[in-house]
This record gives C-alpha cells, structure tokens and sequence, in this order.
C-alpha cells in the first residue's frame, strides 16, 4: 500500500476562494482515476507560522497506480491550476 501526501501554501490573492476550488477539484478526481483508492482533502484552521494550507492524503495499491494517478490527464489539469495559485508544495510518499 502506499501513502502520498502533498501540503500545499497558496498565494495571498483570492487564497480562500482558490483553496476551496482546489479542494472541490481533487475530491472530484476520486471517481475518474483508476488506482486512486482513497482521498482525503483537508483545509487547514492552524495559523502557526509553520502551518500549510491545504493537504491531500491518497491511498494506492502500488506505485504503478500512484505513477499512474501523476501522469492521468484528469489530474494533470487540476495540478495546472494548483500551480497557478499556490506558492509551493510538499510531498512525502511511503510504503505501508
């Protein structure tokens, strides 16, 4: 099984609304991408510092369905708009 999670700091201009269209974006990914078997979009409340915005926790039988999951057009059109409105990401992914 594998675990890939991705935070992400979004850019200050229209930041609430651009966070809920990224979450609205990804949860809809869910029932079009083969090998996606679990998703989990979170909105953060924490104001430290150090905290990210938003994150994403996927769940994937192998890492053919995560490579899978990165390459599918679906995906590769929300992650387009990400870009656009976020100053930067982080990623971990790991075996269970």
């Amino acid at each position: 099984m594998i675990k890939h999670i991705v935070m992400f700091e979004f850019k200050k201009e229209n930041k609430e609304q651009n966070i809920l269209k990224v979450k609205e974006l990804l949860e809809n990914l869910i029932d079009k991408i083969d090998g996606l078997k679990q998703m989990e979009v979170g909105i953060n409340f924490d104001t430290a510092p150090r905290a990210m915005d938003l994150s994403i926790y996927t769940t994937f039988e192998n890492k053919e369905d995560l490579n899978t999951y990165a390459v599918h057009l679906e995906h590769l059109k929300v992650v387009s708009f990400i870009k656009e409105v976020t100053e930067f990401s982080k990623v971990v992914d790991y075996t269970i």
